[in-house]
Order: structure tokens, then sequence, then C-alpha cells
């Protein structure tokens, strides 16, 4: 029975089957017979939430012990947090229905740097307190986890538990310390912290005091508690085949951006790009056995009645047993009418095979990631892709019967040149000139090649989190220079928001010194910041200048390769030494000379290592 006030906002929201609950596949129990309950809440709508995997793997591991209780809460959009402020509704989780401040300990997945300000929100609408500080005995434990949690330093204050690694160990250890504490009666939160701070990769922010150079770099990390390391190191899952992938997801109310069956074949990735931060954060690559993963996939997708299934990885077609596996899985999926789909192909292994066993039912998208325009700058950032593999993968692919293709590239690399911005407009110009070279190509029928660019956002824990972000007018000026570049309507271009992506680069490198301006920005009015339609640009510069904080500072500077980083304490298994000599290897791998065309006033960056080049002045 919904409380009368939930009922009234239901009734003038846009979309309430986001706040109903009592979706196929969740989980009920008696919260008087349960010692522990735990709220996971997704810091973004219930349409992108119900999309993380995440979610699904905690919510069924934390649910497999009898006495514990773990739902779940989203943000909610514009309208209904409009009425949950005007009707003093609180936030309150889609099972019970009971506000967060009923729960032992409430959880938030830190996935991407703009849903900072959604966390303030969440906890607002709760009425919990931002500040750990603030927040004694009475309170819920406000638990973080995630890929952010690399450097949660910007946010460190408001949380009392970050865990860094892998959640399936850290999450069910803190449960079980909070049920041993309750039992125990009158365990203070300093005392329940400090038994949670000897799980592996588990970090407690107030346990570490934070120095600073009159500059504004950091000085020092510290701890300030006795048996409290000075670097914590992350949990990693040794072997996952012990963990089963989870088989009864919550079939979503209200349709989720990415709403399909989804199995996690393998974690980690062999690769090595320099830019890319999972890659590096999910060390090493372990994989499941194929049968395990079969009979997982069977057992989902009929508990599930989805008729599309995910095989979800950073990197699936790197799994050793892929081709095993597809022949398993389609021994039962095209029967059951479902579709496969390998979100993560490489361009370098795709085969005549896969496109076979994947489309028995029907075809999914094909997207693969170029990331650089020229084999120079691929070279530079360790995407060892060549032009001939992408060749060869797209003629594949068109002679399937596809007819549009996806490539995915960024922009504001280290080392980037105008040249390289041209090479991407060329690169999608060779595929459709390739379609088109085709004898076996779809008679009648045009091509679309789609490209997809973001803006690089040197990231932690990577060999480029020495290395400054291009400028907004960087960014804008070689936008424009691909457009200029384009010159078939066979392709489309579309490009990420400069001005949300330098956001994300201060937040992704900043420190403590952050927390004010993200409480500030909130209280004016700045939340769902990666939805173009709330981003509020000039109220967040506004908050820095009015805090006295050069957002610059903390991603548009070079950092010193022994420079003392607000993540120096968190040990994600890859050495400072290996980040620095991969960095110097990207230098080594740039060409020496600048590129030497007049391009239009961009001010583009001059190679890192070379000459700077003033292209403003169209000097050649």
């Amino acid at each position: 029975m919904f409380d009368p006030k939930l009922k009234e906002a239901l009734g003038r929201v846009q979309k309430p089957g986001r706040y109903t609950g009592g979706e196929p596949g969740s989980v009920y129990k008696d919260k008087e017979k349960v010692d522990v309950r735990f709220a996971f809440c997704f810091p973004d709508t219930y349409e992108v939430g119900m999309s993380f995997l995440g979610e699904k793997i905690l919510y069924e591991l934390l649910n497999s012990h009898e006495n514990w209780w773990c739902e779940r809460a989203f943000m909610p959009w514009l309208d209904m947090k409009a009425e949950m402020e005007r009707l003093g509704l609180p936030l309150y989780t889609m099972e019970s229905k009971d506000p967060l401040t009923a729960f032992d300990a409430v959880g938030f997945t830190l996935q991407y740097e703009l849903s900072y300000t959604n966390i303030l929100a969440m906890l607002d609408l709760a009425g919990i307190p931002f500040y750990s500080k603030d927040r004694d005995e009475s309170w819920p434990l406000i638990v973080a986890g995630g890929p952010c949690a690399c450097n949660a330093e910007p946010i460190a204050d408001f949380f009392d538990v970050v865990q860094l690694g892998e959640g399936e160990n850290q999450l069910p250890g803190i449960c079980a310390e909070i049920e041993k504490a309750k039992k125990e009666g009158g365990v203070s939160k300093k005392e329940l912290l400090l038994r949670i701070a000897k799980i592996p990769g588990v970090y407690i922010p107030a346990f570490y005091d934070v120095e600073y150079y009159e500059d504004g770099r950091v000085k020092a990390i510290t701890p300030n508690e006795p048996g409290i390391p000075a670097r914590i190191t992350k949990a990693i899952i040794k072997d996952l085949n012990e963990f089963a992938p989870p088989t009864n997801f919550v079939v979503p109310m209200v349709g989720a951006i990415q709403d399909r069956a989804s199995i996690e074949v393998l974690r980690g990735c062999v690769r090595g790009c320099r830019f890319c931060q999972a890659g590096f954060l999910y060390r090493p690559m372990r994989q499941r056995d194929a049968g395990l993963l079969n009979r997982a996939a069977q057992e989902l997708c009929a508990n599930t009645g989805y008729e599309e299934l995910s095989l979800s990885s950073l990197s699936t077609s790197d799994h050793g047993q892929l081709e095993e596996l597809l022949d398993e899985l389609n021994e039962w999926a095209p029967k059951e009418h479902v579709s496969l789909s390998l979100p993560s192909l490489r361009v370098d292994n795709f085969s005549q095979s896969l496109i076979e066993k994947t489309t028995k039912v029907r075809k999914s998208g094909l997207t693969f990631a170029a990331e650089a325009g020229t084999q120079r700058l691929r070279n530079v950032i360790n995407k060892n892709v060549t032009w001939d593999e992408i060749e060869k993968t797209c003629t594949i692919a068109f002679n399937a019967g596809y007819t549009s293709v996806k490539l995915y590239f960024m922009m504001g690399l280290p080392t980037e040149t105008m040249e390289d911005i041209e090479g991407i407009a060329e690169t999608a110009q060779k595929v459709v000139d390739l379609y088109y070279s085709l004898p076996k190509r779809g008679k009648g029928k045009g091509v679309q090649v789609t490209i997809s660019c973001a803006c690089f956002v040197p990231k932690p824990h990577t060999p480029f989190e020495f290395v400054p972000m291009d400028t907004e007018e960087m960014l804008r000026a070689k936008q424009k220079h691909l457009l200029e570049s384009v010159r078939s309507r066979k392709i489309k271009v579309n490009y990420h928001d400069s001005t949300t992506s330098f956001l994300e680069g201060v937040f992704a490198k900043g420190d403590r010194r952050l927390a004010p301006v993200i409480v500030e920005a909130y209280k004016r009015g700045c939340y769902f910041d990666g939805w173009e339609e709330c981003f509020k640009y000039d109220t967040w510069l506004q908050t820095f200048a009015d805090l006295g904080i050069d957002p610059a500072f903390y991603c548009q500077r070079p950092i010193g390769l022994d420079e003392v980083t607000p993540w120096s304490h968190m040990d994600y298994g890859v050495t400072h030494e290996y980040l620095v000599r991969e960095y110097q290897k990207a230098l080594a791998a740039q060409t020496t000379q600048p590129c030497n065309r007049a391009c239009h006033g961009c001010g583009a960056n001059h190679l890192l290592g070379g000459p700077c080049f003033d292209y403003s002045k169209n000097l050649v």
C-alpha cells in the first residue's frame, strides 16, 4: 500500500513506473527478520541504473544471505524530485518504500564523475547530512565503490567507506562487520570504521590527512590512526569462476537503456591501451569458463524472458573460449529466439565465424574502436590496430550484409595534430569507398559510416595521467576541423560536449578541496550534470570563481613525474614506475616533426617533447 503522499506524487509525474517498484525479480524480505539492511543507490535515472550490471551482481550476492536485505534506490527525475520536495517525501527504496535513513548502510556506485551532485541530491532528499564528520552512529554508513573510487578525493569527505577494486568480497565483509557490531551493541562509529578498515581494499577517508604546498600541489597524504596503511591496495577476485554470474535480474517496468540479459564473460584486458583507465583498474585479465557462462546465460534468459543476450566485458573477443561458448549458446538460443550480441569487439580479431555465430536470430549493430585517425597516433596510445585490420574487418561485415558501421574515435589525445583529426575523416571515407568496391555488397543499398568522437580526458592510474587535457578552445577547433574534413553524406559525425568533458577532467584528477565546490554548485541548482538539458556550465564556473579555485589547475597542467597526486595512496596493482615508462614510450612513439599545416587559427597542441607550433599564427 503506497503512502498517500507517494500516491499523490506518482499521479503528477511523467513516468511513475520509475518509482513504483514491484518489478519481476525483485527481492522482498521481512525487515523484522533481517540483521542488515543495505540500500544500493544509483545516482542517475531508473533507466540508466537498471542497465548497470554491477547492481545486478551485488543485489543477488547480498540477498543470497538470508538475514541481509539489499534494496535499490535511484535519482528521481526533475518532476519527481520537485514533487518529493513539495510533499516532504523522503527518498525511498523500490522494494520496501522505506526512507534511506532506515538502513544500516547506503551505498553509491561511482561510475561517472558528473554524477557527484546527484549523490548530494539523493542524500539531501533522504535528509542525510552531506559530510561524514556530521554523521554519528544514528545515521547509516555511507559507502562508495566503482571505477571513480580510484580517485574519490573530490567527494571523499562525504563518504564513511570507499571500496577500491572489486566489491564481491568487500561488500559482504562490510555487511558482516555491521551485523557483528549491531549484535554487540554500543559499538561507536569510529570503532566500526576501524574494523572495516581491515578489510582488503577498503579506504576510510577520515583516517587520512592531506597536506598541500603553497602552489596547490599535494605535499603528503598520511594516516592519522594506528594500524592504517599508508597505501590501500585494491581488492581483486583471483578466480572469477568462484563467483557465478547473476541469473535473476530485476526486469524493469520502464524500459532501461540496455534492457537485455547480460553475462560478464571476463574481467580486465590484456591490450594495454595507454588511455584506457578501465584496462588498468581491472587488471589482470581473468575469464570465466565457457560451460559456466553457458549454464548461467540459459538460466538467466529463462528466468527473465529476455530475447537478447549480451556477452559483456572490456574485450569480449579476447576470451580464450569464445568460439566454444558461442557454439554452446547456439545449441539453445535460436530455439528460444534469443539473439546474441558482442558489444566490445576488437578490430584485429573479428572474423567470419563470429558473424555467423552471432546473427542466427537477428543482427545487432557493429561498433569498432579505432580510437585515433592515423597510425602514428595509434602507436602513441598503444592502440595496435592498423588500416589493413580495419579494412579486413569491414570487408567481412559488408560481405555479410551489413550496410552501416560505427567507428569510435577520441580527440585531444597526447601529441595530436590537425593531420590526426583529418585522419579520422579519411579513415571513414576509406570505409565508404571500401563498401562500394565490394562486388558482394547489398545491391541497391547505400552505406552509412558513423563517426563517434569523444573528448579525451586524462585519467588517474594510466600513463597519460601526467598529460594536460586540451582546452575547450582547442577541442572546439578540432571538432570544427573534423566537420570540415568530412566531405561525404555517407558519413555522419557525432562528438561530445567539450564543457562536460572539462568538468569530468577536473573531478577525475581533483582533490578534497573540491568538496565545498560540489556542495555549493548543488545548492545553486547543479545536478544531472551528465544530461545536456540540465548542465549548468556557467554556474559551475561561477562557483569555482566564488570559492577561489581554478579548475584548470587540476586537468590542464602537466603533472610532474615525481609529483604526489591526490590518488598516490591508492594502489591498483600498477606501479608508478611502470606508468612513467609507458608514458615515456608514448613520447618515443611520436614523430619528431610537428604538423606544418596551417589550420584555420585552431591553436592546437604541439607535440609532447617537440617544438611548440603556433597554428593560430598560420605558420608553415
